[in-house]
Formats: C-alpha cells, structure tokens, sequence
C-alpha cells in the first residue's frame, strides 16, 4: 500500500474543534517550553545544593547528598513519572491525595517536578565535578581572607565552577528539554504527544513526525547559541 504524502494537513481544521493540525503543534511546543523551563529552575537550584553538599568537610552532608544522586540518578525516569503521578497521592492523606488528584493540569506540575528531581541528581554531579576541579588555592584564598564557608561558595568556588561546567550544564538542559516527551505518559499534551494525536487523527504519521523533529531541532539550535552566547559573555579574560 503506498503511503500518501499530505503536506496540506497543517491547515486543515483538527478534530479539538479549535485551530488547526499546525496550532496543535504549537500548542505541545508551548506546554513542552515551559515545562522544561519550570523544571530547570528546579534542577539547577537543588542540584546546586546537591552538588556543594557533597563537597562540604562534612560527613552528613556527604551521606545526604550521595544518596540523593544515587536514589534518583539510578531508578529510570518514567519509573519517576509513575511514582509521581500514581503512587505518591495515594500515600498521601485522603484530603491532600484528592486535591492532588483533582489539581488543574495535574500532568504538567507532576512533570515539573519529576523532571525537575531527576535532573536535579544529574546537575549536582556535575556541580561537584565542577568545584573539585577547582585548585585548592582558591578555597584557601577565600578562608585567608576571613570568609565563611558560605561566603567561599558564593563568591569564590561557585562563580568560577559554573564557568567550568557551562557546557555540560547546557548539555543537561537539553536532555531535560527532550525528556518532556516522556510525560505524555501521565497525558501532558506536549509536542510529541501532540505529534502522536495529530497522527492518529489524520494518519499523516511522517508529516506529524517530521513536523515535530523540526521543532525540537530548532529549539535545541536557539537553547546551543544562547549558551554560547552566555559562556562568552562571562568567560574570564585570560583565563581558559
């Protein structure tokens, strides 16, 4: 059976009764934006925490923040998604487990959240890397200088390690970008679950698809030249 190509079905009317096939598309393209973006700022601020936790002389901190990375590191996210989404409202109070159930766009914070944990173990490798790669001169700098060890971190260790690090951090974020598409498990309508309707409504799988690739690339292409454009803007002059 030969396969009939219709480029023609973006502006055709989808089935939800309100814009077109294309307007789906741009619809999944938003809910996936912004659940990246919602996600992220969890990820980098825990992961952070994470990170400089498990790099403190401290024996606790140390114990905390590895088991952290290993618990969520090491168990898949779509394990994560389920466990979010299925298990934890009903371990939850009766009343707190149904307000959870009930909440609006339930998927969409429950993917924020999952993805946000997930990456969050991910970030925080990379923080500690980070500052371990560090000389050692420069914690002793800021302790010479009367600093605490918060003051270290804030204005010594950390400013130079996300330098370091920026490119695999822009790295994590476009995995965390392209692992959205896993919440259209839990039945958040992002871009490739919107993909997956509109071929299932119009049997225009490799235009559905490819419509979707193109997106995707586009985005990872404008999320690359906004990190390059950052790592330049806070590079070090004379510094590697």
């Amino acid at each position: 059976m030969n396969y009939t190509w219709n480029w023609g079905i973006f502006q055709e009317p989808s089935p939800e009764g309100a814009g077109t096939y294309a307007d789906m598309l741009l619809s999944g393209l938003s809910w996936t934006i912004a659940t990246a973006l919602a996600s992220w700022v969890i990820a980098f601020t825990l992961g952070s925490v994470i990170g400089v936790m498990r790099t403190l002389p401290s024996r606790a901190a140390n114990a905390v923040g590895a088991a952290y990375v290993e618990l969520f590191r090491n168990v898949p996210l779509l394990v994560q998604m389920f466990l979010w989404y299925f298990v934890l409202p009903e371990l939850l109070p009766a009343g707190l487990g149904t307000a959870v159930k009930q909440l609006p766009d339930a998927p969409f914070y429950t993917a924020v959240l999952c993805l946000g944990f997930f990456t969050a173990s991910r970030v925080a490798e990379q923080v500690r890397a980070g500052i371990q790669s560090l000389p050692r001169g420069q914690r002793m700098a800021g302790t010479a200088m009367g600093f605490t060890t918060v003051q270290t971190y804030r204005y010594v260790l950390l400013p130079n390690a996300y330098r370091i690090i920026l490119p695999p951090l822009t790295s994590e974020f476009l995995n965390n970008l392209k692992n959205t598409s896993v919440a259209l498990t839990i039945g958040l309508l992002e871009l490739t679950a919107r993909a997956r309707s509109m071929q299932e409504f119009s049997f225009q799988v490799f235009e559905a698809f490819t419509a979707a690739t193109i997106l995707y690339l586009l985005l990872n292409l404008v999320v690359i030249a906004g990190a390059t454009l950052l790592e330049r803007t806070v590079a070090v002059p004379g510094a590697r």
